[in-house]
């Protein structure tokens, strides 16, 4: 029995040893895109419908500066609206920025979003933390955020870290902003995203991006930060604060989500086809927007359309329509060769639990076989968007793994179809356990959860019957009791508490024991 259990123990501190990158069986960046739910002809329908969209029906409530920038590559203004005419949206995406990097700020972190490469990260404004423990929401805290970035600089298949939480002990949008992109850039190397409340905080925000990067050449060499821009109200108004933002941040080279977030049945149209049209029109007048301030500046198509229960009006975030919907824009926006992030793993379960796991599942899985670069709020998102739950960071993290093992799809060659393998199975052993190709893919084509239970009942038992919630949440404690980065050094961290009003005690950010 002893010797059973320290094979087994040898054989699982095996496979939770790190791998070499070359034989990891998922990583950031793998193809997805063989899932297509529209047709040739749809896209084709989409298309029209999009175009028809920006030139006949178009847009209110643009800036001065939005205007004057618009028209003058070719876009109109009469009667308080602004249109698109089919000639400049389609000059806008064939010339488009297709081959830009958002950086992390250790270039292992790197994302390339071109193509149907996929990657996963968080993002949010949620409102509250999920308190696992005591079992109730709370508000959200500047502390939180440290910790969930702290949390995502540990999880491999996280890749990336957008503020997915409001920080609600912060008095003013100005501490808000800046406290949030410090507390996000102090707990991950990763590449960063965040918003700007009101242009006129641009100014330090960039102040402060390019004193990380040390100076700001480095940082529009490398930029790892990037913002995500609600630009639109729907149905087809322009958000001004948000354009204003936009505005300044393409001066300082600052990659830009171009965000619209229609909810079908409310803000767009019930019918999922008529969603999927108004979100793609939406961000494409974005994208003429971006590229008459400058053109080829890194713009992220960002079709955001989210989905109502319509018996109460609520969002649903984890339902079958809404991965539809996201597949749909995806491969739209692969139609149009443009980088895009979308949202996945939105559940409305309030804690992680069954409804959770499988509304984050189907959500995820969809999204990265649609072949989204950069899936959004893809973990610790719960209560369609209001809470943000840390111990939902660490099981998500497995979800995606595998997640992405479906991305990774199935490779059929000489060596994988066996032949050879099964020929020698059948005269010998009769089993494949011990064969060479075995225990070579052992760890090259399978994956393994991290906190996921695969034991046996009598295993399960002998082991206390490990929960996966109570074990996240020793995952959690580890981590945030263990976990200091050093991503801001102290010479900088006293500079940036120099000029800028940091709320995050530093002592708090500092082992401690």
């Amino acid at each position: 029995m002893s010797r059973r259990s320290g094979g087994r123990s040898a054989r699982h501190a095996m496979r939770a040893a790190p791998l070499a990158e070359d034989i990891r069986p998922i990583r950031a960046g793998m193809e997805g895109g063989c899932y297509k739910p529209l047709s040739d002809h749809d896209i084709a329908q989409i298309h029209e419908s999009a175009l028809e969209i920006l030139s006949d029906i178009g847009f209110k409530d643009a800036t001065e500066g939005c205007i004057a920038a618009c028209t003058s590559v070719g876009a109109t203004y009469r009667d308080g609206r602004l249109f698109f005419p089919r000639d400049l949206v389609l000059e806008t995406v064939k010339n488009a920025n297709r081959d830009f990097t958002l950086c992390g700020r250790d270039p292992k972190h790197d994302i390339h979003p071109q193509g149907a490469k996929v990657h996963f990260g968080t993002a949010g404004a949620a409102v509250h933390i999920v308190d696992v423990e005591k079992n109730e929401y709370r508000e959200s805290m500047l502390q939180d955020l440290y910790d969930a970035a702290r949390i995502v600089d540990q999880q491999d298949n996280i890749h990336f870290f957008q503020r997915p939480m409001v920080p609600r002990d912060m008095t003013s949008v100005l501490d808000m902003d800046m406290n949030t992109l410090y507390a996000c850039l102090s707990g991950t190397n990763k590449h960063v995203g965040t918003s700007i409340t009101v242009v006129e905080n641009c100014k330090p925000f960039i102040e402060m991006i390019y004193a990380v990067a040390g100076g700001e050449e480095a940082f529009r060499a490398r930029p790892f930060v990037s913002i995500s821009a609600t630009f639109v109200v729907p149905p087809l108004r322009f958000a001004t604060e948000a354009l204003d933002v936009i505005g300044e941040m393409v001066k300082a080279g600052v990659p830009v989500l171009l965000l619209s977030a229609g909810q079908a049945g409310a803000t767009s149209p019930a019918a999922l086809a008529g969603s999927v049209v108004q979100s793609i029109s939406e961000v494409l007048a974005g994208l003429v927007y971006i590229n008459a301030l400058a053109p080829g500046h890194p713009a992220i198509f960002g079709p955001w359309p989210f989905v109502s229960d319509l018996r109460t009006g609520a969002m649903s975030g984890g339902s079958g329509e809404q991965s539809l919907l996201i597949a749909a824009v995806t491969q739209m926006a692969n139609h149009y060769d443009l980088p895009c992030g979308v949202p996945a793993g939105m559940t409305d379960a309030k804690m992680p639990d069954i409804q959770s796991g499988y509304e984050k599942g189907i959500t995820t899985v969809m999204a990265g076989l649609a072949g989204g670069n950069l899936i959004y709020e893809a973990a610790g998102m719960h209560g369609s968007l209001l809470g943000f739950c840390l111990e939902s960071l660490i099981v998500d993290n497995d979800i995606l793994g595998q997640s992405l093992r479906c991305v990774r799809g199935i490779e059929v060659n000489k060596d994988t179809l066996s032949l050879d393998t099964t020929r020698e199975v059948i005269t010998g052993p009769e089993h494949f356990l011990g064969q060479p190709q075995t225990l070579d893919l052992m760890q090259k084509e399978y994956i393994y959860p991290v906190i996921g239970d695969r034991s046996t009942p009598k295993e399960w038992e002998e082991l206390q019957k490990p929960e996966m919630v109570a074990k996240a949440i020793a995952e959690k404690r580890r981590i945030l009791d263990e976990y200091f980065p050093s991503h801001i050094s102290p010479e900088l961290d006293a500079e940036l508490r120099k000029n800028f009003d940091i709320k995050l005690p530093r002592e708090r950010m500092l082992r401690t024991h």
